[in-house]
């Protein structure tokens, strides 16, 4: 999928989003219901670990789409604002 086109990579995030919001709902009844701490973080983390995914699979759209387009225009503010949004990105993934 990361080396799949736009297209594949928007079809792969809504889909992986739809399991995403399956698995959310499930987290909610296991707290409702009490269910065991350690089942329950197992989820969050399957969660925290798809969604991760799906961030890749957005920043790869970013990189093909916003970022060739700064790198071609050859406009150096458009091409520092671009890298300035990926460090940012890249700092909060990295806390």
């Amino acid at each position: 999928e990361s080396s799949g086109t736009m297209k594949d990579r928007k079809q792969a995030a809504l889909q992986r989003l739809a399991r995403l919001e399956g698995q959310v709902r499930g987290v909610i009844r296991m707290v409702a219901e009490d269910r065991n701490c350690v089942d329950i973080l197992n989820q969050t983390l399957a969660i925290r670990s798809a969604l991760a995914q799906v961030e890749v699979l957005i920043l790869q759209d970013h990189a093909d789409d916003c970022v060739d387009a700064a790198i071609a225009s050859s406009d150096p503010e458009a091409q520092r604002q671009k890298f300035r949004e990926l460090v940012g990105i890249f700092e909060k993934v990295c806390r």
